[in-house]
């Protein structure tokens, strides 16, 4: 089984270099790998030349018509998508394969984890992302396997199906739950193959970190517009956290200005015991410094969903885009 690894990139040279790297070392080298320059200013064509792999130029559309247009370069039987800020262990080829073998699969999706070299941030935000107490908890789901939605940072799809449901909408955000939810719908089978794993190395600055969330809250009405009752229930979370914050900082403010201090300091506990448990579950897993920087991403990572979805589920359009 011949796999198209297919990777989107927009001014990251040295980020897919790193991704490159590992491909360079997998155990299973039976794959072929294919970048699309999204209309970057800072190139990797050299990059891609020094590890020999396919390179496609195009004009910026977004990652999701960019991954169309790797597809339509690709020979393989599978179409594995990545961002170009994914570092894959020497074994990822062999066990996707292993997976898609196993389960008869048409779609696939992988977790991510923090890799070892990862700094404190890195780790804090990878923890924010992937944490059951934060919209780790709300993006799992990986126990439905028949029911798992993939994310495009690791995802994999057959050419059957893919060409048959005409691959990824142009949507900038949200286009991965897009398709997953299109595939499904379709009858296609889709599970999560937790061996097939990368390291994902997300933004690390918080005012970026909270533009990338913000968008995704806002995809998440989008989704439902154009999907209806895909929204559940869980999905709601991150924007009622985000009002009942507002609603206990409001409180904090007027009981204080009003003399009544203990009563103002009670409507910070709240978040305050939230704060502890993010910590704590954090320094289990990760240290003391990853734990405290754990509890500014959770908090940056919730209001920045949470703003997002609030702000579209009052947008009266109905684009999709």
């Amino acid at each position: 089984m011949l796999l198209s690894l297919i990777i989107p990139v927009y001014n990251r040279p040295e980020e897919l270099r790193e991704l490159l790297a590992s491909l360079a070392g997998q155990t299973d080298r039976d794959f072929e790998v294919i970048v699309v320059e999204d209309g970057s200013t800072k190139t990797s064509e050299s990059i891609a030349s020094e590890y020999g792999v396919k390179y496609h130029t195009k004009p910026n559309t977004g990652p999701g018509l960019s991954r169309n247009e790797g597809a339509a370069l690709a020979q393989g039987d599978f179409f594995v998508f990545l961002d170009s800020d994914c570092v894959l262990p020497p074994e990822y080829v062999a066990a996707a394969k292993a997976g898609i073998e196993r389960t008869g699969c048409d779609v696939f999706g992988g977790p991510d984890r923090a890799g070892d070299d990862f700094s404190p941030m890195q780790r804090a935000v990878s923890y924010s992302m992937t944490s059951f107490f934060t919209t780790g908890g709300i993006r799992g789901g990986g126990e439905r396997m028949d029911k798992f939605h993939p994310r495009s940072f690791n995802m994999g799809v057959s050419r059957k199906a893919f060409e048959k449901l005409g691959g990824f909408s142009g949507m900038r955000y949200g286009e991965d739950i897009d398709f997953s939810i299109r595939l499904i719908r379709a009858g296609y089978k889709s599970v999560l193959l937790k061996d097939a794993w990368v390291c994902h190395k997300r933004r690390t600055d918080m005012r970026a970190f909270f533009r990338q969330v913000f968008h995704s809250g806002q995809a998440r009405i989008r989704l439902e517009r154009r999907h209806p009752h895909s929204l559940k229930a869980v999905h709601t979370l991150p924007a009622l956290f985000t009002l009942g914050s507002a609603f206990l900082f409001c409180g904090f403010l007027f009981c204080f200005l009003a003399g009544y201090v203990q009563t103002a300091l009670f409507c910070l506990a709240p978040l305050v015991l939230y704060a502890l448990l993010i910590y704590v579950d954090s320094l289990l897993r990760n240290g003391p410094e990853v734990a405290l920087l754990s509890v500014r991403a959770a908090f940056v990572q919730l209001w920045g969903y949470g703003c997002g979805f609030i702000s579209a589920l009052f947008c009266s359009s109905n684009h999709s885009k």
